[in-house]
């Protein structure tokens, strides 16, 4: 499409070239007009068709315009006025489609980062396949410099893997047996052997490229309402430029009324935007789903974050074991026989370091029942045991003595979670985990406020003491603690009475929120199906300074978007003011509208080296 275009441009600016070649050497009129005419409708054909096939939609466009403006200016005889106008028409568009390729250039780069052929073992021969060509549980070999073909597990080897096609980050990662790896990666040192576990269009780089494309063709409010505002601008014009007819009798005013008018830089304004503010975030791995999303994260007030996974690593380990009426052994064992049945995180915590500590194997409990918000129970040997909250205890009338009560607040304050153990009639011990704050936790509420965030809040279920400590090591605005899922989305639609909020989960346990929230943001996209599908923006590495950049970019995006559509707005008037005093002419203003195009995309491309908000030191 792009190459037809630019020989129409060249063949239509010959023969405006041979015209005036012709006029200056005396020719006859007729003969150096005929090749104006005729560049007129080698550049104007192209145009008049776009017109009539909008028209079958019943859609009066730019085209339309510009047909009835030449064709009229052919018929009161300004030859060169009508090739001028196509020829500037048909050579901004050509320049127009040349520049917006720069707006798309990080899903260009993404593409070009697809692996092209697989390695795969099949009846014990290693065979080049076509990555979509390889099967579920096949092993794959990948080499130093080659792109892993699919997603899968590693069986064998130890590799430096350049995951950037993924989460944007360039230094490479260390991968060995049991660790997962994407496609479109790149292995830089060593050697792996995979089982493929997605294949084809399933891999997450697959998913990624999807979303993308998907995301740049979405349209923004904004968008939205300048189309809709375009389809009757463009009839408006014509009816306009008839009752300028009717009053002047000019009708070179009138058709030049009609081509100053095109909305072309109008219509371009927001969409050139969001390409190229998609386009960066996806180059530094944050997948922004669409227009509306990353205009809507440009208007976010309040930022609310999950703590666990999120603001932490989110693997909790046992800091401290406080037994009373037993060894510290002991406790760990009896707890680990209640919580091995557990998805819950502190239970894995319990269940990691019993299996650190002892040789013993650990025989599950029986009758497991979980009390959400409070705690688990279950019969070991016989006897019930508890192990949870003070609510667990108060609520099943066991009583905490109070140098119990003190451990627990000394433990709390310093951050930790106090996990209570304890049987039908006494507390048998304390098992205190805490969950390391991620070293890049510790500037974000700062990085975002620098970003155009007003007040960052953390929900979590732990208690108030943890919560407290927490927020204040982070610079929280505010904290909302002891919530159960019900509550963080009650506490989430209280916040949104009167704000813009997102909110910031791992993706995992929190999906209800995410997809609650004006605007959900997953982290660490890349290992979770949930957070690519519930997420409005996933970021793919695990990285909290992405989402401060997530922010910033979408605010930049926002402003570029206004200022294409002042400037748009603005040259229209200009014109017009300048058609209706007689001071510019079918050619010029045409010339202008095709500058002002060109300008607005420019601008746009100006995003696509956004590099982020200055950050904290």
């Amino acid at each position: 499409m792009m190459k037809k275009r630019g020989q129409i441009v060249l063949i239509s600016g010959a023969l405006i070239i041979i015209s005036f070649v012709l006029r200056y050497f005396g020719f006859n009129t007729v003969v150096y007009n005929s090749f104006m005419i005729a560049a007129s409708i080698v550049s104007g054909y192209p145009i008049a068709k776009n017109a009539i096939g909008a028209l079958r939609y019943k859609t009066l466009g730019i085209e339309a315009l510009v047909t009835v403006a030449v064709v009229g200016a052919i018929f009161i005889g300004e030859y060169w006025e009508a090739a001028a106008v196509t020829f500037l028409f048909i050579f901004g568009a050509y320049l127009e489609a040349r520049t917006l390729e720069k707006t798309r250039s990080s899903l260009k780069a993404l593409l070009e980062l697809s692996p092209n052929t697989a390695s795969v073992i099949r009846d014990g021969h290693e065979v080049k396949v076509s990555p979509e060509d390889v099967e579920e549980g096949e092993t794959v070999l990948v080499r130093p410099g080659e792109k892993v073909p699919v997603d899968g597990i590693v069986l064998k080897g130890k590799a430096s893997v350049n995951q950037a096609a993924i989460t944007g980050e360039s230094v490479p990662v260390d991968k060995k047996q049991g660790d997962n790896v994407f496609s479109g990666t790149v292995i830089e040192t060593g050697y792996l052997e995979l089982e493929a576990e997605r294949v084809g269009d399933d891999t997450t780089f697959a998913r990624i490229l999807e979303m993308v494309e998907e995301a740049q063709e979405s349209k923004a409010p904004t968008q939205k309402f300048i189309e809709r505002f375009s389809k009757y601008y463009t009839p408006g014009i014509m009816v306009l430029s008839v009752i300028v007819y009717l009053i002047t009798r000019d009708l070179e005013l009138t058709l030049t009324l009609l081509v100053i008018s095109c909305p072309g830089a109008m219509v371009i304004s927001a969409p050139v935007s969001i390409v190229a503010g998609i386009g960066n975030g996806a180059k530094k791995g944050i997948l922004i789903k669409g227009g509306e999303y990353l205009e809507k994260a440009g208007k976010v007030d309040i930022v609310a974050f999950d703590k666990t996974g999120t603001l932490t690593i989110g693997k909790p380990t046992v800091t401290g074991i406080h037994a009373y009426s037993m060894t510290d052994d002991e406790l760990i064992h009896l707890a680990s026989r209640v919580e091995i049945t557990s998805e819950h995180h502190l239970a894995k915590a319990i269940i990691g370091e019993a299996k650190s500590r002892l040789s013993t194997k650990i025989e599950p409990a029986t009758d497991f029942e979980v009390y959400p918000g409070g705690g688990v129970k279950a019969l070991v040997d016989g006897e019930k045991i508890y192990i949870g909250t003070r609510k667990l205890m108060n609520d099943n009338n066991i009583d905490i003595p109070v140098e119990v009560e003190e451990h627990l607040l000394n433990e709390e304050n310093n951050g930790q979670t106090a996990v209570i153990v304890a049987n039908s009639s006494s507390v048998l011990g304390i098992i205190s985990i805490a969950d390391k704050i991620r070293d890049d936790a510790h500037d974000i509420a700062q990085d975002l406020k620098k970003a155009g965030v007003k007040k960052v809040v953390m929900l979590t279920g732990d208690n108030r003491r943890i919560a407290n400590a927490v927020s204040q090591s982070l610079g929280i605005d505010e904290y909302y603690a002891e919530l159960l899922p019900e509550d963080k989305v009650n506490k989430l639609k209280e916040l949104m009475k009167n704000n813009t909020v997102a909110m910031v989960g791992d993706g995992i346990n929190d999906a209800p929120a995410l997809a609650l929230a004006d605007l959900g943001v997953a982290m660490g996209g890349s290992g979770t199906d949930v957070a690519m599908e519930t997420a409005d923006i996933v970021l793919m590495s695990d990285s909290l300074n992405r989402l401060s950049y997530a922010f910033g970019l979408s605010r930049a995006t926002m402003r570029n978007m206004k200022q294409n559509i002042y400037f748009a707005v603005a040259v229209v008037f200009a014109l017009l003011i300048g058609v209706l005093t007689r001071n510019v002419f079918m050619a010029i203003g045409m010339l202008v509208h095709e500058i002002s195009v060109l300008l607005v995309i420019i601008n746009a491309v100006r995003l696509t080296g956004y590099k982020g908000v200055h950050k904290s030191s």
